[in-house]
């Protein structure tokens, strides 16, 4: 696995995983541009959609496996770990109309 690839974030989400196959993190895969037909297909291969030469950030769910796979790729620069959204909790100054 090439750490120089990953965030921090998804290092130490990496550290937690029990089952290196588990399909269960969400990633931001960023691509070179132009993707190669080569390169596409692997990610097609992991389940990723969208894919397309035009694109360079690919959303994905994937293994520590996978990850580790994909990590060694040249074309691969970053993979991020997707954060959770959670609303604000704004209070209560303010009414709905």
């Amino acid at each position: 696995m090439n750490y120089q690839k990953l965030d921090a974030s998804l290092v130490l989400a990496l550290n937690e995983v029990l089952e290196p196959d588990l399909v269960s993190l969400v990633v931001f895969v960023y691509t070179e541009q132009p993707l190669s037909n080569v390169a596409a297909a692997v990610l097609r291969n992991l389940g990723v959609g969208g894919v397309s030469s035009e694109k360079d950030v690919f959303t994905a769910t994937l293994s520590l496996a996978q990850i580790a796979h994909l990590s060694d790729q040249p074309w691969v620069k970053l993979i991020k770990r997707s954060q959770h959204l959670r609303f604000l909790n704004l209070g209560s100054d303010i009414h709905h109309y």
